[in-house]
């Protein structure tokens, strides 16, 4: 059990940690194009938007299958 809450844990703290770095230093509309020294994004977070949307849609298509 703990190792599986571990592993969740993680998964966790990494996916935060990524959404934070890329909040800070996400450059912002109105700066010129970004140089080689400028941060960049970890995630792109409209695909990740994406494939959670997907992933939800199946999940809840299977818990339908389940339930009849």
């Amino acid at each position: 059990m703990r190792v599986i809450f571990g592993m969740i844990l993680g998964a966790a703290l990494t996916v935060g940690a990524a959404y934070v770095h890329d909040a800070m230093f996400a450059p912002s509309q109105a700066s010129p194009a970004p140089t080689q020294t400028s941060q960049r994004q970890v995630v792109n977070w409209d695909v990740v938007n994406a494939n959670a949307r997907i992933a939800k849609s199946m999940v809840r298509e299977q818990w339908q299958r389940l339930q009849q």
